[in-house]
């Protein structure tokens, strides 16, 4: 059995380029595989190895500056849900395009799991699904607002031009892990609201304690790994994920004529063309043979 380490830090790091090599080399001498991103603002990612593997990783990644208070998420996975290691510089370790955004200085209200039902059942509470259109599409919570977006960069926009209806209602806003409710909320604070509220540890946290039975949650969570998806328990869900465009296909969309395995599926028929097509044909067909071979491929 291997473990799944969600996680993520919001600290300053001035110079996170000369982190990358040591976080790297971390990685590849533990056996982690998965992703990982630093910026200015901090690190985020999502990696999987041995227990072994990840408590060394875990350890080299709280010694980095400011990052001693460090939280993560677990799972279970029968295999590595990833297939390398992969450690990127980014300007921001969650893109949302706003400068004066700054999580470190201040956050919505935290919601624990167990308070978060009482919450959202409540009229006078607004619930928004932060996370993109194909995420809230397998799953969301009852009664959340799904603002349609393709990206969180799109996020600031969906507000301005809708935040005159919610006036005197509570805000409570959810994610998957909770990264990008840490700056949603910064924002809005700084928008001049002031009872904004966040589910702490995210849907991945809720679906980890709270039992079905008591579970406002419907349908499956999307998580960024080759699980594609998890439900309650965080058991791997019935998803595929599409070589294309990497968004979650059902056993339905699976069975349509716009669906081929690691090349088009009915969400990206019409984005991609016969030049685009063929390429992925190709490095599917170098993906299986890779995986007869029992040999690393890349991916997408």
């Amino acid at each position: 059995m291997f473990i799944v380490a969600a996680l993520y830090h919001f600290t300053r790091f001035d110079d996170p380029a000369a982190l990358r090599a040591g976080l790297l080399a971390a990685c590849v001498a533990n056996g982690v595989q998965g992703s990982l991103l630093l910026a200015p603002e901090g690190i985020n990612g999502t990696i999987a190895g041995s227990r072994a593997g990840i408590d060394a990783l875990l350890a080299h990644i709280r010694a980095l500056p400011g990052c001693a208070a460090l939280e993560h998420k677990e799972s279970p996975a029968r295999t590595i849900p990833f297939g390398r290691i992969k450690v990127r510089l980014k300007r921001e370790i969650v893109t949302m395009g706003q400068p004066d955004v700054d999580p470190a200085a201040r956050t919505g209200h935290y919601v624990t799991v167990t308070d978060w039902n009482t919450l959202i059942a409540d009229p006078d509470t607004v619930v928004i699904d932060t996370r993109n259109d194909y995420e809230t599409a397998i799953g969301t919570f009852t009664g959340a607002l799904d603002p349609g977006t393709r990206s969180f960069g799109e996020f600031p926009a969906w507000w301005q031009a809708n935040k005159d209806r919610f006036t005197g209602k509570r805000i409570a806003m959810f994610c998957t892990g909770g990264i990008r409710c840490e700056k949603s909320t910064n924002y809005l604070l700084g928008q001049g609201l002031s009872e904004v509220y966040h589910l702490k540890g995210g849907i991945l946290k809720y679906l980890e304690e709270v039992p079905p039975t008591k579970s406002l949650w419907q349908g499956e969570c999307f998580v960024f790994d080759d699980r594609v998806s998890v439900g309650h328990g965080l058991v791997p869900g019935g998803l595929a994920s599409c070589g294309a465009c990497r968004r979650p296909v059902t056993a339905q969309g699976q069975q349509q004529q716009a669906y081929e395995e690691g090349v088009s599926c009915p969400a990206c028929e019409a984005e991609y063309g016969p030049e685009d097509r063929a390429r992925f044909r190709m490095r599917h067909h170098q993906m299986d043979l890779a995986a007869t071979r029992a040999t690393v491929h890349p991916g997408p």
